[in-house]
């Protein structure tokens, strides 16, 4: 008899979780299909925008204009401007909901920024359309608080592979950005099939992967060590100055400009001055191709703070993106330049500080490491992983996001549950 109850509670408990495993298949792969599917449409708007504002140089004119037309749009809408990806992150650990009208306002408002020229990136956007996809599939399916949560996730991820072509480096960062110290395994697998899922979903439309080609990966010795370690701490501190630099010009802009449309407009005549001044459209929008040029060892050594100053403005004046993508500018222009200085290869140097710098912004050492494989192959992992946990131990307690929490210190085992300055 007793037999016979044990086989009853492993069949019962074998049909549970066959139950939820089929139920979050269901949910994610329909959370990627639909990720996927905007994810494109995104990517591919973006792009337009960026090749359109290249080929007419004149719209870099309407920049105040498009500042101005965003906060009038989110008035429209009676969206908070403010709101982001910080309340997306907010939305995992509390009962916060994200608006449905916040996917199109920031769709539109990133394209306008791209378009007019603003310093910003696309994942910003990314989590917060992803977000918002998930959060109205869970509505779709009655979701509990607690599945609401994971939803929310599998959104986030799903956007943020399509987009970037990253698929195992979108689940870890979905799974590592909301408390740092504790990863959310119960999301592994509906992450892991929506991020797949769109993956595919946007190379079925022609959406090509972020990859770049390291020519040369210094064999490890201790000279070589000792240059990623000092690179890794350099990077750490820029990261801190980065972070700083966003939060603290935004809340005193915010401060003394109270009023938005002044805010956008007079941000967007101070890009154009900028833009003036420096001679060069190269830090106006994504400024990808320096990217890659920092990857391939060229890289002026300006470059990265001149990026650094136009992002800050961009954010600060209200316009809409995102700063991952302004985070890899930065990072590979500095390494590229910081690392020649060093003696490491320069390409090797744009990518180790691409990689660091992130990690410290992000507060994501595992999505880091993972980043560096997927972006660069696996050959410097070791190297990338040494720079990966001296960035994210030396940064501190800062980060991009201010709703991130620090749950557990970066120094001993303590829970501290704080959040990133």
């Amino acid at each position: 008899m007793e037999l016979w109850r044990n086989g009853r509670r492993v069949c019962a408990a074998a049909a549970r979780y066959t139950a939820v495993f089929i139920k979050w298949l269901v949910i994610s792969g329909l959370v990627g299909g639909i990720s996927g599917l905007l994810g494109t449409l995104f990517h591919v708007s973006v792009e337009y925008a960026t090749t359109f504002r290249i080929e007419h140089e004149w719209i870099l004119w309407c920049l105040p204009l498009g500042g101005m037309l965003i906060v009038l749009l989110y008035r429209l809408c009676r969206v908070n401007s403010r709101v982001g990806t910080n309340q997306v992150i907010l939305s995992i650990r509390t009962e916060e909901k994200i608006p449905i009208l916040l996917a199109p306002l920031i769709f539109i408002s990133t394209v306008i920024t791209h378009l007019c020229g603003g310093s910003a990136g696309r994942e910003g956007a990314a989590l917060q359309l992803g977000g918002c996809v998930g959060s109205q599939v869970g509505h779709l399916f009655r979701l509990d608080e607690k599945d609401m949560h994971l939803v929310i996730l599998c959104g986030m991820s799903g956007v943020f592979s399509a987009l970037f072509g990253t698929p195992l480096t979108a689940v870890l960062f979905a799974l590592e950005v909301i408390s740092v110290g504790v990863l959310y395994y119960s999301g592994f697998i509906p992450c892991l099939v929506s991020s797949l899922t769109a993956y595919h979903v946007s190379l079925a439309f022609g959406v090509s992967p972020t990859r770049f080609s390291l020519e040369t990966v210094p064999a490890i010795s201790v000279s070589v060590l000792l240059q990623v370690l000092a690179l890794s701490i350099l990077c750490a501190l820029l990261s801190i100055g980065f972070c700083v630099a966003i939060h603290q010009t935004e809340a005193w802009v915010f401060r003394v400009l109270k009023n938005e449309l002044v805010r956008a407009a007079l941000g967007g005549v101070l890009l154009i001055g900028l833009t003036y001044l420096v001679g060069t459209r190269d830090y106006n929008g994504t400024g990808m191709g320096l990217i890659a040029a920092a990857i391939n060892g060229n890289a002026r050594p300006e470059a990265f703070v001149l990026k650094l100053v136009f992002t800050v403005i961009t954010i600060a004046a209200g316009l809409k993106g995102g700063e991952i993508v302004p985070t890899f500018f930065v990072g590979a222009t500095f390494g590229c330049v910081a690392g020649g200085l060093l003696g490491l290869d320069p390409a090797f140097g744009a990518a180790l500080g691409l990689i660091a710098l992130f990690c410290g912004m992000v507060n994501c050492p595992l999505a880091s490491i993972v980043l560096s494989i997927e972006l660069f192959g696996a050959q410097g992992m070791l190297l990338f992983a040494i720079a990966c946990g001296v960035s994210y131990v030396l940064s501190g307690y800062y980060g991009l996001y201010s709703s991130q929490k620090i749950l557990y210190s970066k120094l001993r085992a303590e829970y501290i549950n704080i959040n990133t300055k």
